[in-house]
């Protein structure tokens, strides 16, 4: 292995380990939630418990044969709203919605349901204010449309890059008999980004490119995983094989006298 650009967390300063002991704590938790986000946002939309392949072929290519609205309500919106409600809407929407059934009977639901959150103070979902808004999403179900896609994209592109930059940065430090594995634990997660982002569009027309979304978020959560519990464990409770060590005083004594 070289050992000319590697330092181990052995040989850090306290305050460092600190530093990104934080950092790595607070990306995690922020990584765990947005799993959550990605099951709650998805999962359901084809009818099952469980987040499937096909709920993520609805989600950006769209039903084809239901409703935005109705999507939302076997999906993300399943829980806002009391089951005989939420049968309500569906076989309302599934009827044929009319202005004068919408006054006489739902309106109160959505006032009392979906109002709060779905109004024109928020422009990026929904409204279902009015009519004229549900008309909207009782709509043939297309999926995401490109507009929504390319907001999302851009945000995606910086933030999961500047996430896996920060962890790859000091996973750095870690310490790995074989470096072409570290180099992949670093790489493969820039590389599921592009796929993933991208299989976002391509879904839209091709639909078994779904598989990619999910095996490029499975691939970036597992380096994520696995960068940050050896970072971790190797920071405060690992302690280095004696031919690395010896490699890396080595290092250190070279560059002292460089200096």
């Amino acid at each position: 292995m070289s050992w000319r650009f590697f330092v181990h967390f052995s040989h850090l300063p306290l305050v460092q380990k600190v530093l990104y002991s934080g950092a790595l704590c607070v990306l995690g938790l922020g990584y765990l939630f947005a799993m959550i986000y990605v099951f709650a946002s998805h999962h359901g939309r084809d009818g099952k418990d469980m987040l499937t392949v096909d709920d993520i072929v609805i989600a950006y290519s769209g039903t084809k044969t239901g409703t935005i609205l109705e999507s939302a309500l076997r999906g993300p919106m399943s829980n806002m709203l009391p089951a005989a409600e939420n049968l309500k809407i569906s076989s309302w929407v599934g009827n044929g919605i009319t202005e004068a059934s919408y006054e006489s009977e739902m309106k109160a639901i959505f006032d009392k349901r979906c109002v709060t959150c779905h109004n024109k103070r928020n422009p990026h979902i929904p409204q279902l204010e009015n009519f004229e808004g549900i008309q909207q999403v009782a709509e043939e179900d297309h999926g995401v449309d490109l507009y929504t896609l390319v907001r999302v994209s851009h945000i995606h592109l910086f933030g999961l890059t500047f996430i896996f930059f920060i962890v790859g940065s000091i996973f750095c430090h870690a310490y790995l008999k074989r470096e072409w594995v570290k180099i992949s634990l670093i790489a493969v997660p820039f590389v599921a980004i592009f796929l993933d982002i991208s299989a976002w569009y391509i879904t839209k027309i091709y639909e078994p490119f779904a598989w990619v979304v999910i095996i490029s978020g499975a691939a970036m959560g597992s380096c994520f995983a696995l960068m940050f519990f050896i970072s971790m464990y190797q920071m405060w409770l690992y302690k280095l094989p004696a031919d690395a060590a010896q490699g890396e005083e080595c290092l250190v004594v070279r560059e002292r006298g460089d200096g």
